[in-house]
């Protein structure tokens, strides 16, 4: 398919099924890619009261697996979930092709028992596993068809980019380069058990993004959001209360803001579940979720950085994949826990809504930001600092090429807090004590990253600036980002595969555009407020039309990814911060595998046992 037509779709984002929603961490990108609130302890559990199991009036038999959750679960469509908190339920419920296992940045087999692929890496063949949904129904190749023109097509879906851009699918457009219902270039193969998948071109992460939850199986026609089925249940029973998969666990229940479970599958083709229930309290205050888990009403959780002792952490281990392993405590109820500290695929961010934040305004913000100094201060170290947008460890070259090119060429003063130079920049853009500029800075409730904007805006006062600070929660933060109606923010993103187009797509121009349907984020870069805006599309159509898993496409897009990190540089889109160090902890009683750099959310849990 020619690459003007994919620009085309990309640039007027209305193939992304109407609702793609902006980056966040958590995660849920994930976000993953998913999205994901900005919470020091990696937005990925929290709580907001001290609610028990009978709190909810929903009893579970059997063994539970206690969690927490700091952000609100939105659904469990896995087509239309872009946050993190829905992504680790989804996880449990949904298996896809392929899947990360216990989340390290490698696929591996899932529901596909093998595949091939073709020479030149356009037709992937797909041989399935024996495997029933839920409600006991085989998955087919039909299921897949299905499933993904869902992802493509139904206006529901938050991620069609995925199927229709990213690995691009084979489809057809209309001749204002909308995709046409029903075209997906999928096939059965000689039977139901096999699945043929036609791509326009080689993508480079096929089998990568086919682990995402998005490319879910569903049974065919379960829902009628798409031509051609009238579906078996309405779209709210089936996101709320009865969704169906073939993963690991069936859905147990979901309360809304307080509480979710899943029970495990009996029939499940791979390993059945080692526990009877994993449950999920719904926690968003800081103080609220440390209580709940000292009181050893959750097993396995985080901590918030306020109630966080970097002397109770003693690392025992550090495996190949950077794992760190070993105990922390004693606790307040005078425990030890056990203890991994992770370095994740993932950024967090200040983003600048571009239209109401002027350039000089934007790099005043990064003169005054010291990565090295909110890490260590506020953070306490849960993470490296950042000044690139692409996470070390898949940046071209590696972490040693990003440190170099940090040290040589970025042009804020890494690692310093250069209150002078923003003052200067601000005054040669004509702001002065008499004329300041009032800058709203909007963040998920979380005491760490308030902390760091008091820091930023008793800096960016000597500097012209009045930078007013909000909570707000995740949902209506997100909303105030689609609607352009942010100035400042603060957001997280964690790998939807390992690659840096995953990062930088939320830089791609032509994709963060707040009037059009769908933008991937809220920065709203153009020509217009930002001299380096053509660069970096230029750039990332470089990326776009050089998608092959060859070494020669590879260097195109190396250079590429530089290039658009240095245009950020230049425009201050996004602001990085630090990339995480996801450190989780757990009592005795629990048996589990540490997870990987791609983040908890996509661990199953079928593996995890109980001691007690």
């Amino acid at each position: 398919m020619p690459d003007t037509n994919k620009l085309s779709r990309r640039r007027f984002l209305k193939a992304t099924g109407g609702a793609a929603t902006a980056a966040a961490l958590a995660g849920c990108t994930g976000g993953d890619g998913e999205e994901t609130t900005t919470t020091e302890s990696g937005g990925e559990e929290t709580t907001t009261s001290s609610t028990t199991q009978e709190d909810t009036g929903t009893e579970l038999s059997g063994s539970v697996f206690n969690r927490t959750l700091s952000g609100t679960i939105t659904t469990m469509d896995p087509v239309a979930a872009t946050d993190t908190s829905s992504g680790i339920l989804i996880q449990q419920v949904f298996d896809c092709l392929m899947s990360y296992q216990n989340a390290l940045p490698t696929v591996e087999n899932e529901l596909a028992a093998d595949y091939t692929v073709s020479d030149d890496f356009t037709t992937y063949t797909f041989e399935l596993a024996d495997a029933t949904y839920h409600n006991g129904d085989q998955v087919t190749a039909s299921d897949f068809i299905y499933s993904w023109e869902r992802l493509a097509a139904s206006e529901n879906s938050r991620r069609a980019y995925f199927i229709l851009d990213s690995v691009g699918v084979e489809h057809e457009t209309d001749d204002e380069g909308d995709y046409v219902p029903g075209s997906l270039g999928l096939e059965v193969g000689e039977s139901e058990s096999e699945l043929v998948v036609n791509l326009s071109e080689p993508f480079h992460d096929t089998l990568e993004m086919f682990a995402y939850t998005s490319f879910a199986a569903l049974p065919e026609g379960v829902l009628g959001d798409v031509e051609g089925h009238d579906g078996e249940m309405e779209y709210t029973e089936f996101a709320s209360n009865n969704p169906i998969g073939a993963g690991p666990f069936e859905f147990a229940f979901w309360e809304q803001g307080t509480a979710a479970a899943v029970s495990k599958y009996d029939d499940y083709y791979g390993q059945v579940a080692q526990v009877d229930n994993v449950r999920w309290q719904v926690i968003e205050d800081d103080t609220a979720r440390y209580n709940y888990a000292m009181n050893e009403n959750a097993d396995y959780f985080t901590l918030p950085t306020a109630q966080y002792d970097p002397g109770l952490a003693q690392v025992e281990s550090t495996d190949e994949y950077g794992r760190e392993i070993g105990t922390y405590g004693p606790v307040r109820n005078g425990k030890t826990l056990n203890y991994v500290g992770v370095p994740t695929l993932s950024i967090y961010y200040v983003g600048f809504n571009m239209n109401k934040v002027p350039k000089a305004v934007r790099q005043a913000f990064a003169y005054v930001l010291n990565q090295d100094q909110m890490v260590s201060e506020v953070f306490k170290g849960r993470g490296s600092a950042a000044e690139l947008f692409t996470p070390p460890t898949i940046f071209p070259g590696g972490a040693q090429a990003a440190s170099d090119l940090v040290s040589s060429d970025y042009p804020y003063s890494a690692g310093e807090t250069d209150i002078e130079a923003a003052r200067q920049v601000m005054e040669e853009a004509g702001y002065g004590p008499d004329n300041q500029f009032e800058v709203q800075w909007t963040q998920y409730n979380n005491n760490a990253w308030e902390e760091m904007a008091s820091i930023l805006r008793d800096q960016l006062a000597s500097a012209h600036i009045n930078m007013q600070i909000q909570k707000a929660d995740f949902s209506t933060l997100l909303e105030r980002g689609r609607n352009g109606q942010l100035e400042a923010y603060t957001l997280g993103w964690i790998a939807d595969w390992p690659a840096p187009d995953n990062f930088l797509q939320l830089m791609n121009p032509p994709q963060t555009d707040t009037s059009k349907q769908g933008p991937i984020s809220y920065v709203n870069w153009t020509a217009e407020n930002g001299d380096a805006a053509q660069q970096a599309t230029d750039a990332y159509q470089q990326v776009v039309n050089n998608p092959a898993p060859t070494d020669e496409a590879q260097q195109v897009r190396d250079e590429a990814y530089v290039d658009i990190e240095m245009a950020n540089w230049e425009d201050v889109a996004m602001l990085p911060v630090y990339n995480q160090k996801e450190e989780t902890f757990w009592y005795d009683t629990v048996d589990i595998e540490p997870f990987g750099g791609m983040g908890p959310s996509r661990q199953k849990l079928n593996t995890v046992t109980l001691n007690r």
